[in-house]
C-alpha cells in the first residue's frame, strides 16, 4: 500500500510489533451468535477496551481469500498484484529453496483403486509415513524427463516438489479431481509456454504410482498449485523491519519465508509457538504469529469445537502481553463461519493496542462490536501494516 511514498515515509526506531493471527477467525451467526460472541474470551474482552478496533477486507468486497492472498494482505502486499501459488508457499514451508527459473508445486498422496480416486487424503497418513514414502520416490526417481527435481516431505500426507527447469511455466490446472469416485485428472496447461509443465506433473504422477503400486492406502498423488517463484520486496527492506513468522503448518511458514521472515523448524503447539516468542523477542523487531485450529474447525463445520479453538488462543493474550510489545495486533486472513465450512467474503475483525492506539467504546473483540463500536471502521487488510508502523513510530510525517 502507498508503494510509490513509502520508501521515503520509513525511519527506524527500536519499537517491536506482534501481528497475532488466529487463522479463520471471523464467522456469522448461528442461532444468534457468531463463534467469537459464544466464546468466553476474558482476555480478548479485556484488551478490546483499551484498544481500537474495527473490521477489514483481506483482498476486496465479496471476495473469498485463499490463505496465501489473505496473508500477503495482512503483511501489507497487494494480494492482486502478488498472486502467489500455493506450490511455492509449501515448498518455502517445508525448508526448501524456490529461485527463479524453478517450478514448485504441493502435492498429496492419495489412493486410487480401479482407476478412480477413493482417497484423496490417503486416509490421512501420518507425517512419518509421508517421509518414508518420498523417501522411496526420491530412491526410485532421479529425475523426470531429464528434469531434475527436489521432493520433501511436509506434514501428514502432503509434500511438496519443485522442478528446476526455466523452461517450466506455472499456468497449469490442478491434477486433481477434487473428490473422490472419479478417475485422476491429468495436469492441462492454459498456454502454450505452459505444455512442457503439464507433461512433466503427469509423467511424475504416472512415475509415482508405479512406485507405489504395493503401498496402501498411499498409492499415488495428487498436485495442485503449481507456481513460479515471484519477484517481491522482502519484509524488512520494504519496512525496516527485521521479522521472524511462528507457525506449526508449512503452508504459513513458506508466506513468511516468501517475504525474508525467518522461520524456526520444529514448532508443533501453541505453547511451543509462545515459548519461541519468548524466547527470540529481543532479535526481531516484528513477530508474525500464526493460531491455525480456528480456521480448521470452521472448516469442519463444528462450531463448538471453533469456539473452544477461541477459548484456548484466548488464553494466549496474558504471556503476549507480559513482552510488552509496543503493538499488537489481533485479527485473522479470512473468516472461515462454521456454518459454511469454507473460507468466506465476510470482513474480518482487528484489534490494535499500543499507547497511541484510541480506546473506543468497544467491550468485546466480536465481529459486532467491531462493526458497531469500532473507531477504525472497514479498512483494506493491506492498511494493518500502515497502522502497525505509524503506531510503532516508524513513518515520518508526508509533505511539508
Amino acid at each position: 500500500m502507498y508503494d510509490e511514498i513509502l520508501p521515503n515515509l520509513i525511519k527506524k526506531n527500536e519499537t517491536k510489533a506482534v501481528l497475532l493471527i488466529a487463522d479463520g477467525i471471523g464467522g456469522t451467526t448461528v442461532n444468534g451468535h457468531t463463534e467469537l460472541e459464544a466464546a468466553r474470551t476474558p482476555n480478548l474482552d479485556e484488551l478490546a477496551k483499551q484498544s481500537s478496533l474495527g473490521l477489514h477486507y483481506p483482498v476486496g468486497y465479496g471476495i473469498t481469500p485463499g490463505s496465501g492472498p489473505g496473508h500477503l494482505g495482512l503483511f501489507g502486499y497487494d494480494p492482486i498484484r502478488y498472486q502467489i501459488g500455493r506450490g511455492v508457499l509449501e515448498a518455502l514451508g517445508s525448508g526448501m529453496e524456490v529461485v527463479r527459473g524453478d517450478l514448485a508445486v504441493r502435492g498429496n498422496f492419495a489412493t486410487i483403486e480401479n482407476g478412480k480416486i477413493t482417497d484423496r487424503r490417503a486416509g490421512r497418513i501420518p507425517t512419518e509415513k509421508c517421509a518414508e514414502l518420498v523417501q522411496k520416490i526420491r530412491e526410485n526417481l532421479p529425475d523426470v524427463e531429464g528434469i531434475e527435481f527436489d521432493i520433501k516431505a511436509a506434514r501428514d500426507y502432503r509434500f511438496a516438489v519443485v522442478f528446476h527447469d526455466e523452461r517450466l511455466k506455472d499456468a497449469v490446472e490442478d491434477a486433481d479431481p477434487q473428490q473422490t469416485g472419479l478417475p485422476p485428472r491429468p495436469a492441462a496447461a492454459r498456454d502454450e509456454d505452459s505444455e512442457l509443465s503439464a507433461k512433466i506433473i503427469n509423467v511424475f504422477i504416472e512415475k509415482v504410482t508405479e512406485i507405489l503400486k504395493n503401498e496402501r492406502p498411499a498409492n499415488t498423488c495428487l498436485i495442485r498449485g503449481a507456481a513460479n517463484s515471484p519477484d517481491i520486496v522482502l519484509f524488512e527492506k520494504r519496512y525496516g523491519m527485521k521479522p521472524q513468522g511462528i507457525a506449526v503448518y508449512p503452508m504459513y511458514k513458506g508466506l513468511a519465508r516468501l517475504v525474508g521472515m525467518e522461520t524456526p523448524s520444529g514448532l508443533e503447539t501453541l505453547e511451543q509457538e509462545i515459548e519461541r516468542l519468548q524466547n527470540s523477542y529481543d532479535d526481531f523487531d516484528f513477530h508474525f504469529f500464526h493460531f491455525k485450529y480456528t480456521d480448521s474447525a470452521g472448516e469442519d463445520g463444528d462450531f463448538d469445537r471453533k469456539v473452544a479453538m477461541i477459548e484456548k488462543f484466548d488464553t494466549a493474550i496474558p504471556d503476549i502481553l507480559a513482552l510488552k510489545p509496543d503493538v499488537l495486533v489481533i485479527t485473522g486472513d479470512h473468516s472461515t463461519p462454521s456454518s459454511l465450512r469454507l473460507h468466506s467474503w465476510h470482513p474480518v475483525p482487528l484489534l490494535i493496542n499500543g499507547e497511541f492506539a484510541f480506546s473506543d467504546s468497544a467491550a468485546r473483540f466480536t465481529e459486532r462490536e467491531a462493526a458497531e463500536k469500532g473507531i477504525i471502521g472497514h479498512i483494506p487488510a493491506t492498511a494493518i501494516m500502515m497502522y502497525i508502523l505509524a503506531n510503532c513510530g516508524r513513518l515520518e510525517k508526508f509533505g511539508a
